[in-house]
């Protein structure tokens, strides 16, 4: 019989790279905890209609990339491609929109079918943050500051680029849109094929091509800044202001849209090339329409979302993981003797009860002293604890310091604690 297998591009996170993980989202939950953002956390999976009203029908992720199936009772169900329209949902459901504000936050899987590379898969873990209830500038303002402290703390700042673009009012986009397709209509044969299927379903995803030749094309069509109002400009001035005051380095990007319907006025993308092929490691912006469109009342709203496995990737290709985050104990327990294996586990609740913040893994299944203590030694942690049959009767232990700092020592059961803290746990 063959061996089962994970779906393709659904990948496991083993135990030697989750301590990486971990490390990611501690900094990431410290971080918003400064600016005072909740945590909110909505089902994997939705009616489908929740996205095809949301991210809209003509986009990529609708079109080509959605796990969408049916259930027993015919229902057609999705396992979410992004959070901002499932956040939107949850947020209008339990009445958190009306006279409110709220930051929000969450992380998990999503999921999309398309092919999967380094740092795309088809299951894929996002962290988003979302904003309701604030129309102006600053929030907008807040979100990239914030993701550029994010970036400060992990070291990756100087390693990302942030673009920024207004798109202006919903109306403006629509009378630039209708001029937009007007013009490639007649550059239509000259299209790459990709350019050419947009143009009838997300025209303004055509401004952000990756063929040269489209890009060139480009040049000369309508200007999108000709269409933008007056409010969305003075809106991005704003923006701008705040950015400048807080030193925040920008491009402005007129060629920026995103590629989800519900944006307004403010987008933003944090890109980088440190990982071959340029990519983005975090985008947002406004979308003010979005609340309504999903059945609620008019309501601001501004976010973005950031792809982890693509952080991890940028992190590990700078090499500015932090030494030790990859050492998950601290003290191992060895237990050599009938006796000592009889209470080498009291012993150890008795340590973590005394040392709560240590992480002690106590020797299960036996063994020698000298299989324990190469077990000890691959654990990577900091001090060995023998105990022995004789240990058992002193009521003590023995403290080996594996990176060899101090000499070997005995310590009460009583006093291990604060010995070992004096060396240095």
């Amino acid at each position: 019989m063959a061996n089962l297998q994970s779906i393709r591009g659904m990948n496991d996170v083993l135990p030697t790279d989750s301590p990486l993980w971990q490390y990611f989202e501690k900094q990431v939950k410290a971080v918003l905890d400064q600016y005072g953002y909740r945590e909110i956390r909505t089902p994997v999976v939705e009616p489908t209609e929740l996205f095809c009203r949301g991210v809209g029908e003509h986009t990529d992720i609708v079109e080509k990339e959605m796990y969408t199936f049916a259930d027993r009772n015919g229902e057609s169900l999705t396992l979410r491609p992004e959070g901002t329209a499932s956040c939107v949902r949850s947020a209008i459901e339990h009445g958190l929109l009306h006279n409110q504000q709220h930051r929000l936050w969450y992380q998990g899987p999503m999921f999309r079918y398309e092919r999967p590379q380094k740092g795309r898969y088809r299951q894929f873990y996002q962290l988003g943050v979302e904003t309701y209830g604030i129309a102006s500038a600053d929030i907008d303002a807040e979100l990239i500051l914030m993701t550029y402290r994010l970036f400060k703390q992990l070291g990756v700042a100087e390693s990302v680029t942030l673009n920024i673009n207004t798109l202006g009012s919903s109306e403006a986009r629509a009378q630039y849109r209708t001029a937009l397709v007007n013009y490639l209509e007649g550059v239509k044969d000259q299209l790459d094929e990709d350019s050419q299927r947009r143009l009838t379903t997300n025209p303004m995803r055509i401004l952000d091509s990756k063929s040269a030749s489209t890009q060139a094309l480009l040049d000369a069509a309508p200007n999108f800044d000709d269409f933008i109002d007056d409010e969305s400009k003075q809106h991005f001035a704003d923006l701008r202001t705040i950015l400048d005051a807080a030193g925040v380095p920008y491009v402005v990007n007129s060629r920026l849209v995103r590629g989800l319907d519900y944006y307004t006025k403010t987008v933003f993308e944090w890109i980088t090339d440190a990982l071959g092929a340029q990519g983005t490691v975090c985008g947002g912006g406004r979308y003010d329409g979005l609340v309504p469109m999903l059945g609620g009342k008019p309501t601001p709203g501004s976010g973005f979302a950031m792809g982890i496995e693509r952080l991890l990737l940028l992190l590990q290709e700078l090499n500015v993981v932090p030494d030790g985050i990859y050492n998950t104990i601290d003290l191992y327990l060895v237990a050599a003797g009938e006796q000592a294996e009889a209470v080498a586990l009291a012993v150890a609740e008795r340590i973590r009860d005394a040392l709560p913040q240590a992480r002690l893994q106590a020797n299960c299944g036996g063994g020698s002293f000298k299989s324990q203590m190469k077990k000890a030694d691959k654990s990577g942690a900091r001090f060995a604890l023998i105990l022995g049959d004789q240990e058992v009767a002193d009521k003590s232990v023995q403290i080996k310091d594996l990176q060899g700092h101090n000499e070997q020592q005995a310590s009460s059961w009583d006093d291990v604690a604060e010995v070992l803290i004096k060396l240095g746990l």
